[in-house]
């Protein structure tokens, strides 16, 4: 059961990381940092969205819009730190 709780923490960690490269991509994107007509990194923005679009949709149907400013990613990672304290603490250490 531990080894199900590691895998899972990865996994959280992981999907940390994917949110945080999406967001840098974004910006890198937005401000013409990075030429989006170049197929890889078409591909990999393609990639990101894929992988972050699905919760971030969640999320901002809940978060009142500030402008032009996304906090999703923000709340999202934050919703994940909470998930890993809570398996850290209070339901790893009562598995045998």
């Amino acid at each position: 059961m531990r080894a199900i709780l590691d895998v899972i923490l990865v996994v959280l960690q992981l999907y940390v990381w994917i949110l945080i490269i999406s967001a840098v991509f974004s910006w890198l994107f937005a401000f013409n940092v990075i030429n989006g007509r170049n197929q890889f990194v078409a591909t990999i923005g393609n990639a990101l969205h894929q992988l972050t679009e699905p919760v971030l949709s969640r999320v901002r149907r809940f978060v009142p819009t500030f402008g032009t400013i996304d906090v999703s990613p923000i709340i999202v990672i934050l919703i994940i730190f909470l998930l890993q304290n809570i398996i850290r603490y209070y339901i790893y250490p009562n598995v045998f």
